[in-house]
């Protein structure tokens, strides 16, 4: 996902008045999960899943780079356009790497330490609260990196896109709570009985 979306997100979008990338409709997913990872499995998991990704980021970087430094065959005339995308994206991995790593962390620890205070009940607003800290966190992170490669060269483009980016982000993981209850019930019910059917064998 984290690939993908670092990808995507080198194409600057304007809708209307809001300016963002290529990957606003990608983000929120990202972090849907890692609520599902720190809900069910807790924060130490969470945390390793996000540095697994970024090891399989990094080694995306070092193989894009790879590629585009092999000299082209005579017959292949998209060197340009293939070094133009993919010569961007070491710096928006980079935005991608920092602001997934330190909003998904901050997302993760802020989830259990709410549930740890406040107990397993309302889980909306764990899941809310959490994602209000990770994902301000991870859009102020990656919009400062990565608003040159898309374009924006403004304060109020920046502005507009960090705005846009972290309203639309916690909008839909709003949007799709009625989604990440099941999930992370349906998670939650497969490891107990996963549990169950090791402690009888």
């Amino acid at each position: 996902m984290s690939i993908v979306s670092n990808i995507t997100a080198q194409k600057g979008v304007e809708i209307g008045p809001l300016i963002t990338d290529g990957a606003f409709y990608l983000f929120p997913v990202s972090y849907i999960i890692g609520d599902v990872l720190a809900e069910v499995y807790g924060f130490s998991t969470a945390r390793r899943s996000v540095f697994y990704s970024f090891g399989v980021s990094l080694l995306a970087i070092v193989c894009f780079q790879i590629s585009v430094w092999l000299p082209p065959a005579d017959f292949y005339d998209g060197q340009e356009t293939f070094a133009t995308v993919l010569g961007f994206l070491p710096r928006m991995l980079l935005a991608g790497f920092a602001g997934y790593l330190v909003g998904q962390i901050l997302n993760a620890w802020v989830l259990q330490k709410m549930k740890d205070r406040f107990g397993p009940a309302n889980m909306w607003a764990r899941l809310i609260g959490s994602t209000v800290v990770g994902e301000f966190a991870d859009t102020l992170i990656f919009c400062a990196i990565a608003a040159g490669v898309i374009g924006i060269e403004t304060p109020g483009q920046f502005a507009n896109y960090v705005i846009v980016g972290f309203l639309w982000k916690t909008f839909m993981e709003i949007v799709l709570l009625p989604i990440t209850y099941p999930v992370i019930g349906t998670v939650r019910r497969a490891e107990q009985r996963l549990a169950h059917d090791v402690a009888v064998a």
